[in-house]
């Protein structure tokens, strides 16, 4: 089998659309942050639901959290409560800030933060809460207000597998939290090659962070050199940051925008016929979402049982030899050397994780796989598992 035959684990899902609206930005002569980042922005927030909601595009997930604690005035000496399974950088834009992450435990059934464990773990140094929606699958955010409610804490919500994700009817970006992340890194539901959005109802956050995301200028480039009355005068208020999303990443953010709704239902409709054909397989099987709710389905995650005839790490091998390619998410924080030494993370404490870890892998699904590449996997799967 060559390399071309193999089934990769994610493709992102461009058209010729998308190309064009790049190519037109690339021949405007404005390449970075300006109008199609403005419009990206209004777009995003109608597409959620609510054209009121505030949204900022920035040129990562990874950005977006850190101007979120920033904005929230996360500073040393102050805590952030982040899932164990997740990736690092929902924790380490916690130590951009001075403060700490404190890792907690996850639930066994979702891998989703475990509240349990989070309330176990609070102090008068917590601030923030970070829930992760893992896969796509929403956190119960009606828990999470509470929780936070009862603790007095703020909630910024990692939701960079989570669109289009719905939880109890209500679309994860317009709920009660203070700002909601979300990522279109090259293989999430809908991609910008590198880019995210932060969402907020709060206008005086916003504000904050969009003044951050770029060197703490007072107004934006694109405003300084192309508005009505063109003026060369800013000012910094701020040490910020570099954070924005050009404008051809935003062109193709447009396209994306506009099919992400298609683009979902083609990975709920994989994530539908992998669960129908490993249903009988020593595997568990991902929850999927409750009536009222939606999946994203960003990652389709099997956990292989005692009774498989193989590892975790062989059956990866193993599918790799027949052609398909497979990915782990996550390797839980605490068994990373760094979140290790730095919070004396002990693999005991953390015993869900610990189990998932050694179980789990990621199949390949993403919106432009054929009906053959998914007649594939399963085939696959169930040569080595059946």
């Amino acid at each position: 089998m060559t390399v071309d035959d193999r089934i990769p684990f994610a493709v992102p899902d461009i058209g010729e659309a998308e190309i064009a609206a790049v190519t037109k930005a690339l021949r405007s002569g404005w390449l970075t942050t300006g109008q199609n980042a403005a419009a990206f922005e209004v777009e995003f927030s109608a597409e959620l639901g609510d054209a009121a909601v505030n949204s900022v595009a920035v040129n990562s997930a990874t950005a977006g959290l850190h101007l979120a604690l920033d904005a929230l005035q996360v500073r040393p000496g102050d805590e952030v409560l982040v899932p164990d399974w997740t990736f690092t950088s929902t924790a380490e834009v916690v130590r951009y800030c001075g403060a700490t992450p404190v890792i907690v435990d996850v639930d066994p059934v979702t891998l989703n933060i475990d509240l349990e464990a989070a309330q176990r773990a609070v102090t008068d140094r917590t601030k923030v809460i970070m829930p992760v929606h893992f896969a796509g699958l929403a956190v119960d955010l009606d828990a999470v207000a509470a929780f936070a409610q009862r603790n007095g804490l703020r909630v910024v919500e990692d939701a960079a597998h989570a669109h289009p994700t719905i939880h109890n009817g209500v679309r994860v970006g317009l709920g009660s939290s203070d700002c909601v992340v979300f990522s279109f890194y090259a293989t999430k539901t809908m991609t910008t090659g590198e880019g995210g959005m932060v969402v907020t109802r709060d206008g005086a956050l916003a504000k904050r962070m969009r003044t951050m995301r770029l060197h703490g200028i007072s107004r934006d480039v694109f405003d300084r050199y192309t508005s009505d009355k063109p003026s060369w005068q800013y000012e910094v208020v701020a040490p910020g940051f570099k954070y924005n999303l050009t404008d051809t990443a935003a062109a193709m953010g447009r396209v994306q925008l506009r099919r992400a709704g298609q683009m979902r239902d083609a990975r709920a409709a994989i994530a539908k016929r992998y669960l129908e054909a490993f249903a009988d397989l020593p595997v568990v099987l991902p929850p999927d979402a409750d009536e009222g709710s939606q999946h994203s389905w960003h990652l389709f995650v099997l956990r292989l049982t005692d009774e498989a005839p193989m590892s975790r790490n062989e059956f990866i091998e193993q599918m790799s030899r027949l052609g398909v390619l497979c990915s782990v998410h996550f390797i839980p924080l605490h068994l990373h050397p760094y979140w290790q030494e730095s919070g004396s993370l002990q693999e005991a404490d953390f015993p869900v994780a610990s189990e998932a870890f050694n179980r789990a892998v990621s199949l390949p699904i993403f919106s432009a796989m054929t009906d053959d590449q998914v007649d594939r996997v399963v085939a696959a799967v169930r040569e080595l598992l059946a």
